[in-house]
């Protein structure tokens, strides 16, 4: 769900994601006037899910950005198809791409903006289900939450999470 939200972002905001080997990932920059010409990195690992601190990590120690600068978006099991949450910090429960992220900058304290996806009812079966594509219905519904997602990240770059939260946990927001 990260990959297409970011996909889109660097769409809208005409960003070009090059491959860079030194962080072993698809990566742009901009300083978008939507964020109040703050720098943003825009960043797509290619390794391994469980091996995103390569890229997350590699970055933030170059361009010395702090963990509370950095934003994660995942997919949540925990959370129905639509569901988007977004919170400072917190456990990595269990999701092995948020351990190697925060074991790379040496914190949990990052942003992650968490995007449902629904369970499959039986762990055995997380594995395959994570890796599917989600049904129509679910599709529509996963959609819309990176849209107003999108619509509250410019919030966030500019310094209000709170405002951004407010505006993403709204239902009518």
């Amino acid at each position: 769900m990260g990959f297409w939200l970011l996909h889109k972002l660097a769409d809208e905001w005409r960003v070009n994601l090059a491959n860079n080997s030194k962080y072993q990932g698809l990566v742009g920059k901009t300083t978008p006037a939507a964020a109040g010409g703050h720098e943003t990195w825009l960043a797509l690992p290619q390794t391994y899910m469980n091996l995103s601190g390569k890229t997350v990590g590699g970055l933030a120690r170059f361009y010395k950005i702090a963990p509370e600068e950095i934003l994660v978006v995942h997919d949540e099991l925990d959370f129905p198809p639509g569901a988007a949450k977004l919170k400072l910090g917190g456990g990595v429960a269990g999701h092995n791409g948020l351990k190697d992220i925060a074991a790379a900058l040496g914190s949990q304290q990052f942003w992650r903006l968490r995007l449902g996806i629904g369970h499959p009812g039986d762990r055995n079966m997380v594995g395959d289900y994570v890796l599917s594509s989600p049904s129509p219905d679910h599709r529509k519904l996963i959609d819309d939450a990176i849209d107003k997602s999108l619509q509250c990240l410019p919030l966030m770059l500019q310094g209000d999470p709170a405002a951004a939260m407010l505006k993403l946990h709204t239902k009518d927001g």
